[in-house]
């Protein structure tokens, strides 16, 4: 799955509300999403934002079968880091914060 076609399937999990949170430590500074700091559309205006070169992709560090995205985007002078995965038909939110 190339950029594009992830782009648009992590915006339609968040507008379905298809997606879940990856517990992990320092979530409430790690995961502003999880902590409701950061809103659905937030993270949609995030993603949209985004520019491929902006995008990378590796293996989950758990779980080699299973591809980790990550995007950079710039927004208000700050860069961000979402990292999500997919889980048919979710998407799993490992990190969203600055």
């Amino acid at each position: 799955m190339g950029f594009n076609d992830t782009k648009t399937k992590a915006i339609k999990c968040l507008e379905a509300g298809d997606y879940d949170h990856e517990a992990r430590q320092h979530i409430d500074v790690k995961n502003l999403f999880a902590c409701g700091q950061v809103s659905e559309e937030d993270v949609i205006r995030l993603i949209n934002k985004t520019k491929g070169a902006q995008y990378e992709k590796s293996p989950h560090h758990f779980d080699k079968s299973v591809m980790v995205h990550i995007f950079k985007p710039m927004h208000q002078n700050a860069t961000w880091y979402i990292k999500f995965y997919f889980i048919e038909p979710a998407a799993m939110f490992i990190s969203v914060h600055k």
